[in-house]
């Protein structure tokens, strides 16, 4: 595997990556903005390029989403931002579901209190295994079995009210 480097707002992003023993290439990158103020890189990896949600969401095998930070960040704030964004991209039914997986995912970020300028938080999808969390280098907590809280949490991005448009046409190769 040759990997390149592609720089984002001065955070070097591998267009290459190994999740559960595959190979994943880039498939999109950009900055997520709140207001003036960039917060993090985000890239965005799947074993095939794509260009919507539902096509991220149809490839089979493992997948990763990376998150550089840009700026200190309060990981509490964070996590609430991350729970209304679940809310606002989660149909009302389908929310019963996701319901049980949010204080635990309250819990990571409770245990980070924060992150700072350079940190990653590495969301990844294994098959067979769920969703595990990365903050720091480190795992934290079990994965998150249930496939409907990971396609709920990657919906924060890539779903019908994203957290950031600019930062989900970047993530879905759109503006490229």
């Amino acid at each position: 595997m040759h990997a390149g480097i592609k720089e984002v707002a001065g955070i070097k992003v591998s267009d290459h990556l190994v999740v559960a023993g595959q190979e994943l290439p880039l498939n999109g990158t950009g900055v997520r903005f709140r207001g003036p103020f960039r917060v993090y890189v985000a890239a965005l990896y799947v074993n095939q390029k794509v260009t919507t949600a539902e096509e991220f969401f149809a490839a089979r095998g493992p997948k990763r989403l990376t998150l550089t930070m840009l700026r200190d960040v309060d990981a509490s704030e964070m996590g609430h931002l991350f729970v209304r964004g679940i809310q606002g991209n989660t149909p009302p039914g389908a929310m019963s579901k996701v319901m049980p997986a949010l204080p635990r995912m309250g819990d990571i970020f409770a245990q980070q209190k924060k992150l700072a300028a350079g940190d990653v938080l590495v969301l990844d999808w294994v098959p067979q295994i769920g969703m595990v969390v990365t903050a720091k280098g480190k795992t934290i907590g079990e994965p998150f079995r249930d496939p409907e809280f990971f396609e709920a949490m990657f919906n924060i991005w890539l779903g019908k009210s994203p957290a950031d448009w600019m930062l989900k046409d970047a993530l879905l190769a759109r503006n490229i």
